[in-house]
């Protein structure tokens, strides 16, 4: 088994599917982390912003509505990740394993 390990390690396929995937995270993190802060900054240095009423009349203030994205944001990113996990990096990962698999039996 230890071979097998080594041979998925040494497999250029292997690296680039790694940094794919790592690029990939590390972006839908940035745009939530973004976004989440953003919305914690203005509450603290400019609250006025939301507390503006989504139209005339409303008790509904602007910072509910963004709020709720920001978190249906955070679903939206998952999904998008499950949904690239599950169809381009699974399949490469069985790739690199069949290969790993086939080397050794040569």
């Amino acid at each position: 088994m230890q071979h097998l390990y080594r041979r998925i390690y040494a497999d250029p396929e292997f690296h680039e599917l790694e940094l794919k995937r790592g690029r990939f995270s590390w972006l839908l993190s940035a745009i939530l982390l973004i976004s989440y802060f953003s919305f914690i900054l203005i509450i603290a240095f400019a609250p006025q912003i939301f507390s503006v009423p989504i139209f005339e009349g409303s008790i509904i203030t602007w910072g509910i509505p963004v709020g709720l994205f920001i978190i249906l944001l955070s679903f939206l990113l998952t999904g998008i990740y499950i949904f690239r996990a599950n169809n381009e990096f699974d399949q490469l990962t069985k790739d690199i394993i069949e290969h790993a698999k086939e080397s050794g039996d040569a």
